[in-house]
């Protein structure tokens, strides 16, 4: 159990213990990378735990479509969803279970794609890999940080291929956008900016807590987190994101893939200090994260910024104005980057006494790159990554820094305070309430064990 051993800030009896315990981590790599039964001719069998509206609208579709790879099983506590999940699957060949821990007693399951709300991603990840079951495990890490040691420890320990959602790590342009930062063709870099804006006026109301619908099991739903009655905002409409049973505002849902492009391309792992704002300011509703939401994070020097830099982020679903409404500016003394799924424009740093040329709403551009069709690049990674017994980048560790990225901004914004951060040891400096936010406990009778 890991509760016996230090992982990033659990609890520990000596640093001795956790050289043996890593030590044995790589054995149980070896073993597995040796008995792996799954070659580069064999159809890789598949379970998918989670027939939600990612499941059943791009995961069953996409995959399914990749050469030598089969759907054997899914998984979901809403039978509607689990129904029709099993019919894009494949029908009647394919197992359907309302628990997963029974999907995985499967032993023709080669690896299991997990495709639930946040609050279910740890422990079900956890679960596949004492089964033997490579997993591809869907963004974020978890409803804490302190979920993240317990994921990584689990890859570790028993020496499965764990990739994780960040697939934007597969696509072309971001690896060149990347290799181009840390090259220094940006200069020294001194700030980063992030942003994520919609327009979800009026919002999605009030509603009042009622029975769930009867296809729903709304007790296994809620499952680790603290027990709350059902809102039709959180399920239904698709709400998650802003109900801390599932979700932990976009400063976390779609934060993730920015911050872990982020800290790839600025060789960092974690910020020193954080300080976040936020409020309903846009419209009012029963949403518990707000929809006006910003937050200034601190870098200490790194290989890229030498003298350390300024992360910028700012939310709202209350108005878009922004053409690229989902994006990062990395601002450098020589050239600034504006990179997103719509590709990268590096913009030319404008200097005392220069003309200011316009292109659109470029100044100055000195190049732009589109992206190619590779949005879906990541699952044919990971199929490949399991055939070759090849560890993927985007791992659960890389997960967990970009994860933590946005829980420390609410947890700034929780206390009302700024920050500081020891990401070495998962703790929050000098601050006792603010750190009890790092680990939020687990209800009964689930448990995080390794």
């Amino acid at each position: 159990m890991l509760s016996t051993m230090t992982i990033w800030g659990c609890p520990t009896h000596s640093n001795s213990t956790r050289r043996r315990f890593l030590g044995t981590c790589g054995a149980a790599v070896a073993a597995g990378w040796a008995a792996a039964k799954t070659g580069p001719n064999e159809t890789v069998n598949l379970g998918l735990i989670g027939c939600g509206a990612r499941g059943r609208t791009l995961i069953i579709p996409t995959v399914g479509k990749i050469p030598g790879t089969r759907f054997v099983a899914v998984c979901d506590v809403n039978s509607r969803y689990l129904a029709d999940g099993r019919k894009l699957a494949g029908g009647e060949r394919v197992a359907a279970h309302h628990d997963y821990r029974k999907l995985l007693e499967d032993k023709n399951i080669d690896a299991v794609i997990i495709a639930t709300n946040q609050q279910w991603h740890v422990l079900p990840m956890i679960a596949a890999c004492q089964a033997g079951k490579d997993v591809y495990l869907e963004k974020p890490l978890g409803q804490s940080i302190g979920e993240g040691p317990y994921a990584i420890a689990a890859a570790r320990k028993y020496g499965r291929i764990v990739q994780v959602g960040t697939q934007q790590r597969s696509q072309e342009h971001y690896q060149k956008a990347v290799d181009l930062i840390q090259a220094g063709k940006l200069g020294e870099i001194s700030e980063v900016r992030v942003w994520d804006y919609e327009n979800n006026w009026p919002g999605a109301g009030s509603p009042p807590d009622c029975p769930p619908p009867a296809e729903l099991d709304w007790d296994f739903y809620v499952g680790p987190s603290p027990y709350r009655n059902y809102n039709p905002n959180i399920y239904y409409k698709y709400g998650y994101d802003w109900f801390r049973v599932a979700g932990a505002g976009h400063q976390v849902a779609w934060g993730v893939h920015h911050f872990d492009i982020v800290l790839w391309a600025m060789q960092v792992k974690w910020p020193k200090t954080a300080y976040a704002a936020g409020g309903n300011f846009a419209y009012v509703d029963n949403h518990e994260y707000p929809n006006t939401f910003s937050a200034t994070l601190e870098f200490g020097p790194g290989p890229v910024a030498k003298h350390g830099f300024l992360l910028q982020y700012t939310m709202r679903t209350g108005g878009r104005r922004e053409t690229r409404a989902h994006g990062k500016c990395f601002i450098g003394t020589e050239a600034s980057m504006i990179l997103d799924r719509a590709g990268y424009s590096i913009v030319k740093e404008v200097r005392q006494g220069q003309k200011v040329v316009s292109t659109d709403y470029l100044i100055n551009a000195e190049e732009t790159v589109r992206p190619a069709d590779d949005h879906n690049r990541h699952f044919e990674v990971f199929i490949e990554n399991v055939r070759r017994r090849k560890q993927p980048t985007a791992t659960p560790e890389t997960l967990h820094y970009a994860t933590a990225v946005g829980h420390l901004m609410n947890i700034s914004w929780e206390a009302g305070r700024n920050i500081r951060w020891d990401g070495e040891n998962n703790k929050v400096v000098d601050d006792p309430k603010a750190h009890a936010l790092v680990m939020r406990p687990y209800r009964a009778p689930w448990k995080l064990e390794v």
